[in-house]
């Protein structure tokens, strides 16, 4: 490991593994067991914390705090657990992901993901390609995030929630159950709509593609009818292309999930304002 783009106040324990090229600004710590990829840079005053692998390209703003101690009162600190993060990821100031609480398990995050500052996520999450959190945003534990998801600001997703990919919430949302891919959310457990420009944006999607996700969130959350009795309706279209497939398969998941899983589909904003 060479020596030279280490500030000489960083503390670096000497079996942590960083490629030659990796930046450690003043005052950072970075801990036993970690690895650290080519052109990674570490902020001032940045921690990562043991059993923390990253790969390349990544970058570590000050204040941040990655693979702390599992905020969970079960935890046993003596555990092996583990933070795992591909590559080309920008974590801005103050983000703080936890590792995993189960032995043996890993918190994950992908590839070219986007962390504003004072974002978090706890343990067990699995954070895909592409996602963006928005300044505050929290993920709480065992929670999944699909591909492309853009979270809220100052916003919040419940333990053991499924999001879908390419979904857009908006500010301050908070959701406490699952949301289905390429959907809009707001407010409180509300879906109001497609995510229209997100799809449009979207190259792999064509606009076939985009008339059968249309039809299948009709299905969903326009025709009056129960999830369970929607889903059995979207199974009749086994000429569907994979993304309409994606959003049947979300439902058909979200539907069948078990303790502490089970936490429901998303309803439409519509269906809420109607019971009010």
């Amino acid at each position: 490991m060479s020596l030279a783009k280490i500030h000489p106040t960083a503390i670096v324990d000497p079996s942590a593994r960083l490629a030659d090229d990796v930046e450690v600004g003043a005052y950072a710590i970075i801990e036993a067991d970690v690895e650290i990829g080519a052109g990674t840079v570490i902020r001032p005053h940045a921690i990562v914390r043991r059993f923390t692998a990253m790969g390349s390209g990544n970058y570590v703003d000050s204040f941040s705090c990655l693979g702390g101690e599992p905020q969970d009162y079960k935890f046993d600190a003596s555990s092996q657990t583990f933070l795992r993060i591909g590559d080309d990821n920008m974590f801005r100031e103050g983000v703080t992901i936890s590792r995993a609480t189960t032995p043996g398990a890993a918190t994950m995050v992908g590839n070219k993901t986007f962390w504003m500052a004072n974002s978090h996520a706890g343990h067990d999450c699995q954070i895909h390609d592409g996602v963006i959190l928005a300044n505050g945003c929290n993920i709480a534990g065992h929670s999944t995030v699909g591909a492309g998801a853009i979270l809220p600001a100052n916003g919040n997703i419940h333990q053991f929630v499924y999001i879908g990919e390419k979904v857009m919430f908006q500010g301050c949302a908070q959701v406490g159950m699952h949301v289905p891919p390429f959907v809009m959310c707001a407010q409180d457990n509300n879906v109001v709509s497609l995510n229209v420009v997100g799809l449009k944006r979207s190259p792999e999607i064509s606009r076939e593609d985009r008339l059968e996700i249309k039809e299948a969130f009709g299905i969903t959350y326009r025709s009056g009818l129960t999830p369970k009795v929607a889903l059995e309706k979207m199974n009749e279209h086994a000429e569907w292309s994979d993304p309409a497939n994606k959003f049947r398969q979300f439902v058909q998941d979200a539907l069948a999930a078990e303790k502490p899983f089970n936490r429901g589909l998303c309803p439409h904003l519509s269906r809420i304002s109607t019971r009010r």
